[in-house]
């Protein structure tokens, strides 16, 4: 008799509720948290990653001929819109670009942790972005994002982001000694 009237007082006791509904629900909330956050991290520095990429284009894009120095001054700017995220894995590379009859040939490249494309090497572009005879900027950047917490995303993870700008002011940037 004794042993039943333990139970339902111990059966009839709730107030550790709220302290059992926490022990389950924090460790799967604190998680979701951490997991988020780190998510949002990575797209940020991807997110930055793409805006190096478009304004390097756009920045020799406005110039009729750049020189190596000023890419290089170009690709220091990228990485301060990278910041504060490291710009140790950041590389880019910046060329200028020609149709001629089926093929897109280089006119130009410089790169920055990145090999320069050979001037005449054939590349891809996307179908119907030049004409025959027209020219375009390509900008390209890829960043490896190794997370602070290794908790989501515990590999790195590249980004790449190719973008194109046809020349401002000319027909064609040039660079005469890239």
């Amino acid at each position: 008799m004794m042993r039943l009237s333990v139970l339902r007082r111990l059966a009839s006791d709730d107030r550790g509720i709220s302290a059992v509904e926490f022990a389950l629900l924090a460790p799967v909330v604190i998680a979701f948290y951490m997991g988020l956050s780190e998510f949002c991290q990575g797209y940020m520095a991807q997110k930055r990653m793409g805006h190096v990429s478009a304004m390097v284009a756009d920045l020799v894009a406005q110039e009729e001929a750049v020189t190596p120095d000023t890419l290089d001054d170009i690709f220091d700017i990228g990485g301060l819109i990278m910041k504060p995220f490291s710009t140790a894995t950041l590389k880019q590379r910046v060329s200028s670009v020609t149709r001629t009859g089926n093929q897109t040939k280089v006119d130009w490249s410089r790169g920055d942790g990145m090999t320069a494309l050979g001037k005449g090497d054939v590349v891809t572009m996307p179908a119907d972005l030049l004409a025959d005879g027209q020219s375009v900027i390509m900008s390209e950047a890829t960043y490896d994002y190794d997370s602070p917490a290794d908790y989501l995303l515990p590999r790195l993870t590249r980004f790449s982001h190719t973008y194109y700008l046809r020349p401002r002011t000319t027909d064609k940037t040039t660079c005469a000694t890239c």
